[in-house]
């Protein structure tokens, strides 16, 4: 991923694309959230911060996987 390479972000920035990247990649063959990962993340983030973004990975997941069942493209304006 980009945001990995870029030397724009501090740790703390990178701590919650790298947990919300592990959360959502699953067909790869990739562990998932590590302990690393977690404890990286809740370093930087408060126990309230981080469950926010877990649930807003969750939310984003889920619909992503809704659209793709119902072949419905995510920002498709019907009209």
């Amino acid at each position: 991923m980009a945001w990995r390479e870029a030397p724009f972000y501090t740790d703390a920035e990178r701590a919650a694309p790298a947990l919300t990247e592990a959360a959502t990649r699953m067909q790869d063959g990739t562990k998932g959230v590590t302990d690393e990962i977690r404890e990286e993340a809740n370093t930087h983030s408060t126990e309230e911060q981080t469950g926010a973004i877990n649930l807003e990975t969750a939310l984003t997941n889920f619909f992503n996987r809704i659209n793709r069942t119902i072949k419905e493209p995510a920002g498709q304006i019907r009209g």
